[in-house]
């Protein structure tokens, strides 16, 4: 049932993928979930169980076979403009500074000089990168430039941030300060998250609720509500019983999911 709050609507969405021998694959099998305006989901599940084939249909990379998915009360496809998309490629744009790279979607949408400069200032100063606006992808670290690449998708203010695997290829320590940051950074324009992860002590530290998802074809298995109080410090939130009780919890049906997918050969 549709709430007046629900800002995020997978309505019934199946993905199915013809094969060139006549075959079939099901990706998604009627994934139905309501997502709250302002509200951080993070999603997790066994390899090939279709989180980010659930992506791509949000950010119109393709379509669903059936059912719908709605932004805001229309159609995703029509919401494109309102979506940031961070993925765990390296992507900024060589042949631009950090600056450039952050004010690159103003630009586009046609803001004045000065206001792209004042909100690229504002949103580097915000995760410690003041100082480095003139550098190149080139002469920044891994975890300098997954930074610059979620500003970016936060410079044009969009109402849904989508993150796919987004510090997955980073090390330990870096992961949890831009973990950190990025829930700084969300608690302050509480926009609407979608973030999948293959760790799930990321995806409890994170996120509002987990949604667990199945062995292909991905289903949803479970929506598991976080009781953890926010703001979260993630250096510490490990000892929290609240903390134990979701990872032990989630982990008895994720490990059921990554058995089943195991056993089916992916």
């Amino acid at each position: 049932m549709q709430s007046s709050s629900d800002f995020l609507i997978f309505d019934k969405v199946t993905k199915v993928f013809e094969s060139p021998d006549g075959g079939s694959v099901t990706a998604l099998d009627n994934f139905s979930l309501n997502v709250a305006d302002g509200e951080f989901v993070t999603v997790v599940g066994p390899s090939g169980c279709g989180k980010s084939t659930l992506l791509n249909l949000v950010v119109g990379l393709d379509k669903p076979s059936s059912g719908q998915i709605l932004i805001n009360g229309k159609p995703a496809w029509q919401q494109l403009l309102n979506i940031g998309y961070v993925t765990q490629e390296d992507n900024l744009y060589p042949w631009r500074t950090l600056r450039e790279n952050v004010e690159f979607p103003l630009e586009i949408r046609g803001m004045a000089k000065s206001e792209r400069r004042k909100r690229s200032e504002e949103l580097l100063q915000r995760v410690g990168l003041a100082g480095f606006e003139n550098r190149y992808a080139h002469q920044l670290s891994g975890g300098m430039r997954q930074r610059g690449n979620i500003v970016r998708a936060l410079s044009f203010d969009p109402g849904l941030i989508i993150m796919d695997e987004p510090f997955g290829p980073l090390d330990a320590q870096t992961r949890i300060v831009l973990q950190q940051q990025l829930l700084d950074l969300w608690l302050q324009d509480k926009k609407t998250v979608i973030f999948i992860t293959h760790d799930l002590q990321e995806a409890i530290a994170l996120g509002d609720r987990v949604v667990v998802m199945t062995a292909r074809p991905g289903r949803i298995r479970s929506v598991y509500d976080i009781k953890l109080s926010r703001p979260r410090d993630l250096h510490h939130l490990h000892d929290d019983p609240e903390f134990r009780t979701a990872l032990s919890d989630l982990w008895d049906e994720l490990a059921d999911e990554v058995s089943a997918a195991n056993a089916m050969g992916r």
